[in-house]
């Protein structure tokens, strides 16, 4: 083979290379939910690449075939097409052949060697890293058409290859998870915040919606030593005079044994007239509290608010007495943050 022929067979193996290895992580980074949306556009590359993904273990199969094939190819026709070209050059500077014959080789290893690590290797996966949607788009495609072509080689290598992981007792998988956990998503949150990519306020909904599940009922409780509580006689002068001292739109209402038995919103006095404002509250009018356990989580809390229509619920403690009361803004301000409000219950 010529000089000229063996450096553009290295040539073109070494970008066969350079994609084998830009497909692989490719294939490895890029998010199905940015791909998505691009295939519902109609991108018939996006649709393929989503195909792509569904075969991850094939498709890494053959980018590994790939770039052990041209790795090989390389070493063996650059090192001598370079060895054969450097030699000569070197013996007309004066060496002896003892000389020159061992230096053009190592020169011609470490010309090889660098091409193939920085061109071949670093160059294409830093590329495909940085860009992972573009690069799936460009070069998944590709990757799948030559998975198909060699089917047959590659499901051998699979199955052998899966076979020795089965047999470390890991079940393997063709699709990478594009799943996360809720710890997973908090630790992305916390680090896009650190990079400035979301804002504080942004950040802090985010954090307190991910933190929702991990409060109960316990945490957020009012205790009832805090409560501003009103008789179950308490007539709507006391409601107003409560109202107008405290700023606050509901009270607790308390039986004649001093325990929670419902409550009462500013507007459910609204039908006094002058003969019934000094008249107790009818014990119709004293709205239901909803009960919860105390290790319930805040989640399930607002879920019994929203199916008994409740805005207030009691806290039930694992002996089976009442803790405290839970306000619906209570439960809300875990999800939005402090809520400034001047007729808070």
């Amino acid at each position: 083979m010529s000089h000229a022929a063996a450096l553009w067979l290295s040539l073109f193996l070494l970008l066969g290379n350079a994609f084998f290895v830009g497909a692989e992580f490719a294939v490895m980074t890029a998010r199905r939910s940015r791909l998505e949306p691009l295939a519902e556009a109609g991108s018939k590359r996006a649709k393929v690449s989503l195909e792509a993904l569904e075969h991850v273990a094939s498709l890494l199969a053959t980018a590994q075939l790939g770039i052990t094939l041209c790795s090989v190819g390389l070493g063996a026709v650059a090192e001598q097409a370079l060895d054969e070209m450097i030699s000569p050059r070197l013996l007309a500077l004066g060496l002896s052949d003892s000389l020159s014959v061992p230096i053009a080789l190592v020169l011609a290893l470490l010309i090889v060697a660098y091409l193939h690590v920085v061109v071949g290797e670093m160059v294409p996966k830093n590329l495909a890293i940085a860009g992972p949607q573009q690069a799936a788009l460009l070069l998944a495609p590709a990757l799948l058409f030559i998975s198909r072509t060699l089917r047959p080689v590659i499901r051998l290598m699979e199955g052998l290859a899966k076979a020795m992981v089965r047999a470390l007792g890991i079940e393997p998988k063709d699709e990478l998870s594009s799943a996360f956990t809720a710890d997973e998503v908090q630790l992305i949150v916390a680090e896009s915040h650190r990079e400035g990519l979301i804002e504080t306020d942004r950040h802090g909904r985010a954090s307190r919606a991910l933190e929702f599940s991990d409060r109960v009922a316990g945490d957020v409780a009012v205790p009832l030593s805090s409560l501003v509580t009103l008789s179950f006689r308490s007539t709507p002068d006391d409601v107003e005079r409560l109202v107008a001292r405290c700023g606050f739109s509901r009270f607790v209402i308390t039986d004649v044994t001093g325990d929670v038995a419902g409550y009462l919103h500013l507007k459910d006095i609204l039908y006094a007239d002058e003969a019934e404002r000094i008249e107790p509250v009818p014990l119709k009018r004293v709205r239901s509290l909803a009960t919860v356990r105390s290790g319930d989580e805040v989640e399930d809390v607002l879920a019994t608010m929203q199916r008994t229509g409740a805005h207030l619920a009691r806290v039930v403690d694992p002996e089976g007495g009442v803790s405290g009361v839970v306000f619906l803004e209570d439960v809300l301000e875990e999800l939005v943050g402090e809520v400034v409000n001047d007729n808070r219950s």
